[in-house]
């Protein structure tokens, strides 16, 4: 049976030592994020600095994240290209490594000529093609595409596309209300899971999970089991530390979080810059206003 899209997943982090990847961090943060209540990871991705990636080191991280994972938790990998042949190409190679979903981020170099007639040809030739089900990647930060509710309307009643991560601001309502009925739809922030949950999403895919997964858990935990209060004053806590980390700082930001969780965060591959003290010492006050750390 096909994994629902539901629950909390971390789009976890590459961890490098001196600009290295560092699988055997990779597998340090994989042991412990297995014994979190995450639903599962988002491996490939923003936060894992996917476009600063090799394609020998996408593929040794993937197979290192299946491998480590818990028996219940499942993956999606970042397979995104500006073509649809190398999309294909590269999403065999994660199906092969046992990824469960492919998630295929918009392209964006030829953005003018991205017409809603191509977006739908593109999405629907790569899942044609796939032997395990596509997660449209929605990230206009990144791209500066939105992927239109007219699209996602067509698009989400293929059955071979299952869902959607959307971190876009504002759409979420034109989606799931276009969308079909065997789309699930996650959000890309914990700043919007609580909101978006409310109108209709499944659940996240959020970056702070990678620093500090059970409190992320905890708030989809409390809102699935209509627990509204407990819902609501975590997702006010988490807001504030998530706007003081990845809002604040990006990657960087996010990957010293993981440090400040006790994961291996380390620095972003150049040409993102590390992290700065005063950087750091915003995040270590946001975090003891959390009441995540003493």
């Amino acid at each position: 049976m096909a994994k629902k899209l539901s629950g909390i997943l971390a789009p976890i982090c590459t961890p490098f030592v001196n600009q290295d990847l560092s699988i055997e961090n990779v597998r340090d943060n994989m042991r412990k994020y297995r014994n979190a209540p995450l639903a599962g990871y988002f491996a490939l991705g923003s936060n894992g600095e996917n476009k600063s990636l090799t394609e020998r080191e996408k593929l040794d991280i993937l197979e290192t994240v299946v491998r480590e994972k818990a028996d219940h938790q499942m993956v999606l990998a970042g397979a995104g290209f500006e073509s649809t042949r190398q999309t294909i190409e590269f999403s065999k190679k994660v199906a092969d490594l046992g990824a469960d979903f492919v998630t295929i981020v918009t392209p964006s170099y030829f953005k003018k000529r991205l017409t809603d007639e191509t977006m739908v040809r593109y999405y629907t030739d790569v899942a044609d093609a796939l032997p395990i089900p596509v997660v449209v990647y929605n990230a206009p930060g990144f791209t500066g595409m939105t992927i239109s509710a007219g699209v996602i309307g067509t698009i989400s009643r293929h059955p071979n596309i299952a869902g959607m991560k959307d971190t876009s601001k504002g759409n979420m309502s034109s989606y799931l209300e276009a969308a079909g009925e065997n789309f699930d739809v996650l959000s890309g922030t914990v700043s919007t899971l609580f909101e978006s949950m409310a109108l209709g999403a499944t659940g996240g895919v959020v970056s702070l999970a990678n620093a500090f997964p059970d409190p992320c858990c905890q708030l989809y935990e409390a809102f699935v089991a209509g627990d509204m209060a407990l819902a609501r004053e975590l997702h006010y806590r988490l807001f504030r530390l998530n706007r003081a980390v990845s809002g604040s700082y990006g990657v960087a930001g996010v990957k010293y979080a993981m440090e400040l969780g006790g994961f291996h965060g380390g620095d972003p591959r150049l040409p993102l810059l590390p992290i700065t003290e005063e950087g750091k010492a915003s995040i270590r006050k946001a975090v003891q206003a959390a009441g995540l750390m003493e």
